[in-house]
């Protein structure tokens, strides 16, 4: 295991609520720093999953990311990659990740309740081998797992998926262009070529 899970806040709360034991007997049997077939089962299964980050002086974000199924790979028993899909252009995950590397990762399962939490150190590739499996794709992610365990589902609420987003690139469609860039704040700041520029469809 790469470093140790529990720091003095997290000891201060075991004790004050007895939990320690019980985390302690977490940590030793549940918590692992390799993926295993059911993990990557799991993984690949999810079409989203919560990024959090930090910047070098600890300022935290949370970002979700969503695709299709398997859009989120897992590479070898140590390694996950997905790819950065277009945004709103202010890059605060992705930018962190330059400055700071370590992240985690929270997957959910709402149809069964269930979900992963993996901890890792990222890094970004503009030219990375994996780039044309994702249409549209930017760059890719990829993070070298550090530890990874599974979490209490109780309180994960019960949903149903009615659809998934048709903003997912996908190679077989034309990805739409979403209204926001064409709101007067943003069309005229949009990036170079941005499909958003061109007029609408009428």
């Amino acid at each position: 295991m790469t470093g140790e899970l529990f720091h003095d806040g997290n000891r201060v709360l075991q004790d004050r609520f007895d939990t320690r034991r019980l985390a302690d007997r977490i940590d030793e049997r549940l918590v692992t720093d390799t993926i295993s077939d059911g993990d990557r089962a799991f993984i690949e299964a999810r079409d989203m999953f919560f990024l959090a980050s930090c910047d070098e002086d600890g300022h935290p974000t949370c970002s979700y990311k969503g695709g299709d199924p398997g859009f989120v790979r897992v590479l070898d028993q140590g390694t996950v990659a997905f790819p950065n899909y277009d945004g709103n252009g202010m890059y605060l995950s992705m930018g962190n990740i330059l400055r700071h590397p370590d992240v985690g990762l929270l997957f959910i399962d709402f149809e069964n309740p269930s979900r992963l939490r993996l901890e890792g150190t990222a890094s970004i590739a503009f030219d990375d081998v994996l780039l044309p499996e994702w249409p549209e794709a930017q760059f890719v992610v990829r993070i070298a797992v550090k530890r990874m365990y599974p979490n209490c589902p109780r309180y994960i609420h019960h949903y149903t998926l009615v659809e998934r987003s048709k903003f997912v690139p996908r190679p077989t469609q034309e990805t739409p262009v979403p209204d926001w860039k064409r709101s007067k704040w943003a069309c005229d700041v949009l990036p170079a070529g941005d499909p958003a520029a061109e007029p609408a469809e009428t």
